[in-house]
């Protein structure tokens, strides 16, 4: 299946924008229109068992959350000494979502440098009942080791579109594919144009034949993100924007 969707909900410029005034429930609001949020706010703290219990009844069943990992794990830390926290955040409600539960994204700061013994000693830690992606921010990850590393763990290595900001690295290391599109050419806020995301949406069909596909808008500043998540969308949807199979 493919899953498009924002990376977070809860924006200032989207009220009174793609949320009309008044909107109480902006989560069931998204909900309606795309298949798939990233929740960003368990990057920064840990949530209740029942933020997550609200979430999961704010949207309809076909509906899938991924859900991003603290960030005491991947910046505070950088990965190291981790077996506590992680058990704790996996302890703290996420696993409630059930069915709902997408992928956990594991976002690394971008002056973590690639370490084989550092990545040897993490991607154990991974409960290997939720699927996992990991989204790395520099260069040294360029590595044929680091791939093999995330392929025996099934860890999907993150596509990420950042104009010109950090590497976009390229492998099939897991049976779905994670995108989080950062802004078409500013950083966290510039709109895709529509060639733009008619190359994207030509990206995924391809992509969808090695399984599922979660793809996450992040130019989240200007309020863009929910409009382009959507206008992709439409895209995948309509067979006449299909590649020419001739």
């Amino acid at each position: 299946m493919i899953h498009v969707g924002t990376s977070g909900w809860s924006y200032q410029p989207w009220r009174g924008d793609f949320y009309p005034r008044g909107t109480t429930d902006e989560l069931g609001h998204l909900a309606q229109r795309v298949n798939t949020v990233e929740v960003n706010s368990t990057f920064y703290g840990p949530r209740k068992p029942a933020d997550y219990d609200r979430w999961y009844s704010a949207v309809p069943d076909d509906f899938v959350f991924a859900v991003k990992a603290p960030r005491d794990i991947t910046h505070s830390r950088r990965l190291r000494d981790v077996a506590t926290p992680i058990s704790d955040f996996f302890s703290s409600g996420v696993l409630s979502l059930g069915r709902k539960l997408g992928p956990i994204l594991w976002q690394l700061p971008a002056s973590l440098r690639y370490s084989p013994s550092l990545m040897a000693d993490f991607l154990p830690l991974l409960p290997t009942s939720v699927q996992h992606a990991l989204e790395v921010r520099h260069p040294s990850y360029y590595d044929d080791t680091f791939i093999d590393q995330l392929t025996t763990h099934s860890v999907a290595l993150v596509i990420a579109d950042s104009p010109g900001t950090w590497p976009s690295l390229l492998a099939h290391t897991s049976t779905f594919t994670y995108l989080r599109l950062h802004g078409d050419t500013e950083l966290y806020t510039s709109p895709y144009s529509d060639p733009a995301l008619d190359e994207w949406a030509s990206r995924i069909r391809s992509l969808h034949t090695h399984g599922d596909v979660y793809t996450y808008f992040d130019n989240t500043l200007s309020g863009a993100a929910p409009r382009d998540a959507i206008r992709l969308a439409e895209r995948l949807a309509d067979p006449q924007r299909a590649d020419d199979p001739r």
